[in-house]
């Protein structure tokens, strides 16, 4: 199955350009050091899933001439992946239909308990999100679509990256389970947090998402989530064989 990868974002949660922030990367003119943040659209038998809904959703959809979502997989609740979630009312309001929604029981309750309108009836006209969370625990099919949750952990939470054939998506991560491990054998794309230089609590730092990386051992692995202290270029720089730097409006693909 093809499986085309379109990142929507690549920034961590400030974004970059930083608000206030002089340094090299934020004043760079090379719009691939312009990030928003992090999301990604996977598109596999005609269909879109989107993963994460954080605050630059609209610019991002409008930038990308994004009309189609038909999914969004959620990888945990933090608010720049998840404070978006009222402008999927849009994509509601074109389909005139529900849209679902997926990821673990935590994130679903957060769904539930913070943004509780999005989970009423529609109304006759549309204004607002209509979305039918379902948690997930395992591997699940949407409309002949598998999809496999990769569990991670995000400190000490247990949070999700996601598998779609041959791509997994892998955000805010700060240890791999060897059993996840296991479920990310055979990629030929693989999308891989990375914060900053040095490790941080909830997050890999390079090295560690070099190392990563190659103990997968996918085909083409690239990084995301990245702060302002990682220069496009000199990060790119840094990299093995078979590793780049994301940047947003990356379109990749995997047979």
């Amino acid at each position: 199955m093809s499986v085309e990868v379109l990142i929507l974002g690549c920034g961590s949660s400030a974004g970059t350009p930083a608000i206030g922030c002089p340094c090299p990367t934020c004043t760079s003119p090379d719009p691939r050091n312009r990030r928003t943040r992090a999301s990604s659209v996977l598109r596999a038998n005609g269909l879109n899933f989107l993963i994460d809904s954080g605050p630059d959703l609209r610019t991002q959809a409008l930038r990308e001439g994004l009309t189609q979502v038909d999914a969004v997989l959620y990888t945990h609740p933090h608010a720049d992946h998840l404070n978006g979630i009222d402008d999927l009312r849009a994509f509601c309001y074109v389909n005139k239909a529900p849209l679902p929604i997926f990821g673990n029981d935590f994130m679903m309750q957060d769904v539930q308990n913070r943004f509780h309108y999005t989970t009423l009836p529609p109304g006759p006209w549309w204004d607002k999100p209509v979305l039918q969370p379902t948690p997930v625990v395992g591997p699940f099919c949407h409309r002949g679509v598998e999809i496999v949750p990769i569990p991670v952990l995000h400190g000490r939470w247990t949070i999700y990256g996601y598998r779609i054939g041959r791509v997994a998506y892998i955000t805010d991560v700060s240890e791999i389970p060897e059993v996840s491990f296991e479920l990310l054998q055979g990629l030929d794309l693989l999308l891989l947090d990375c914060l900053r230089n040095q490790p941080h609590h909830t997050h890999f730092g390079v090295e560690q998402s070099i190392a990563a990386a190659q103990r997968i051992g996918a085909r083409h692995t690239v990084f995301i989530h990245m702060t302002h202290e990682l220069e496009y270029h000199a990060l790119n720089a840094r990299l093995p064989h078979g590793m780049e730097v994301a940047y947003d409006g990356m379109r990749l693909i995997s047979a």
